[in-house]
């Protein structure tokens, strides 16, 4: 933790009155791995997902769950040395868009910027609206209503400095790890089957009767298998602020994706074996066997840290999305006037404007169906690994090849591997959610068409700040 208080100079405000007007704004960097290791782990929020995302799989995959997760990490593994490759070659808080700007062409760019505006706009609710279930055991409240005043508190603290918030994120993610080591211990304690029910393939159907959970069905619920460690990406939003980000990109990223893998996995497993029947595991109800287990004030203490995780969650989030909303107006994504206010920093250095438009418009979504959120998440977050598979693949083209980066093993043969699975993933998605994400995608490309493109000159102009390339 002591990696987040390092001195730090910051750099010139250059929306200050009399501030240079040279070059694009820069964040400051601030923290180290071991800070940005603890904001990428709260981004991917393990407990979190664990108690809000995982109990939807359990209603569809049952036993089948725990696998489908460990197909899901070892495909995020490709995921995440393309993501550490690229993210040391063009360290951008834009993220996945700047990398793919910059190595597939502006066009490409654009659409990975869309589909992950998407992820960033819709994760946060998705997560949030969770909180109702775990404040159960203190108040009753509905999840839209508690969704939505988590989102706006998580906007509070994303105004602050971003090393008050690695430290706030650090404490309930202590927190949130304790719950789930709590329900893997009780888990495996009650064990009522042995490790071999993990591939079993089994759920339950109508009428008590068991169904069979067949490959299709593991493979469609990739889509959400892939988004439940998906936050290891917040490691590249950050390498604008991260201490030398040719190194600590990818050290985060690895770090982070092996840790959310283990703190999910582990008590996804034990909720498989400990579960009383199948019909309780497919039910989702974690927190009715935790109680079964043990007591009520463990479950209580479960639920109140889960409660918490998912708070830190959103404060992790809407950071990591004001940054990519920052980095397309430094770039020209949007109007004059657009560009102006999201990329103003306040006082404690963070994008103030873009932190109010991610926090406001998430609490609106928190009234919208949960099912049309989760499927449009899983389709787009499918995408984009796509297209940055894509854009690794052409990441030792030209110049580049001499640029000095964390290069991953296997290259190209990872890439190739990855763009096959996600196209593969993508086409057996339902249709509805393909369709909502493709007519959005559609719209984004008209904009592209008709305003970006003919203005190629002034705008959507993806840089990389020049202390990062040196």
């Amino acid at each position: 933790m002591t990696d987040t208080l390092r001195p730090t100079v910051v750099p010139e405000d250059l929306t200050a009155p009399g501030a240079s007007p040279q070059g694009p704004q820069k964040l400051k960097r601030s923290i180290g791995v071991v800070g940005g290791t603890l904001l990428t782990l709260s981004c991917v929020t393990p407990a979190s997902t664990l108690f809000v995302v995982v109990p939807d799989l359990f209603g569809d995959l049952g036993t089948a769950t725990a696998l489908t997760i460990a197909i899901g990490s070892l495909l995020c593994i490709g995921v995440a040395f393309c993501y550490s490759e690229l993210g040391t070659l063009i360290p951008s808080a834009g993220g996945e868009y700047a990398m793919v700007t910059t190595l597939a062409g502006r066009l490409a760019g654009w659409l990975v910027f869309v589909l992950s505006l998407l992820v960033v706009m819709i994760v946060p609710p998705v997560i949030a609206m969770g909180t109702a279930d775990y404040l159960a055991p203190l108040v009753h409240l509905d999840p839209s209503v508690a969704g939505a005043g988590v989102m706006l508190l998580a906007t509070l603290a994303g105004l602050l400095d971003l090393r008050a918030n690695a430290w706030i994120t650090g404490i309930f993610l202590v927190l949130e790890v304790i719950a789930a080591a709590v329900v893997a211990v009780l888990g495996f304690a009650h064990s009522e089957r042995g490790a071999a029910s993990l591939v079993s393939m089994q759920v339950a159907g109508d009428g008590g009767h068991k169904d069979t959970v067949t490959a299709m069905l593991v493979v469609s619920g990739l889509a959400i298998a892939l988004f439940v460690t998906q936050g290891f990406s917040t490691a590249v939003y950050l390498s604008e602020e991260l201490e030398n980000p040719r190194k600590s990109v990818a050290r985060t990223v690895l770090a982070t994706l092996a840790i959310s893998t283990v703190i999910i996995l582990v008590p996804v497993a034990a909720i498989t074996m400990g579960a009383p029947d199948l019909a309780a595991l497919s039910s989702g109800d974690i927190s009715g066997m935790v109680e079964a287990w043990s007591n009520s004030a463990v479950g209580t203490f479960v639920s109140l840290c889960v409660a918490l995780a998912i708070i830190n969650a959103g404060i992790v989030m809407v950071i990591q999305n004001s940054r990519v909303l920052f980095a397309s107006a430094r770039d020209k994504a949007w109007p004059e006037p657009v560009n102006r206010g999201l990329a103003k920093l306040g006082r404690f250095g963070s994008p103030w404007v873009a932190t109010l438009v991610v926090g406001v418009p998430g609490a609106a979504l928190c009234f919208v169906n949960l099912d049309t959120l989760y499927g449009v998440t899983g389709v787009s977050v499918t995408g984009m690994y796509l297209l940055v598979a894509v854009a690794a693949l052409l990441s030792r083209r030209g110049s580049h090849r001499e640029t000095s980066a964390w290069r991953m093993p296997l290259w190209p043969a990872v890439p190739v591997l990855l763009i096959a699975v996600m196209a593969y993933i993508l086409v057996e998605q339902d249709v509805t959610y393909l369709l909502w994400t493709g007519g959005i995608t559609a719209a984004a490309t008209l904009y592209w068409a008709f305003y970006l493109r003919p203005r190629k000159d002034t705008r959507w102009l993806v840089s990389v700040p020049e202390d990062a390339q040196a």
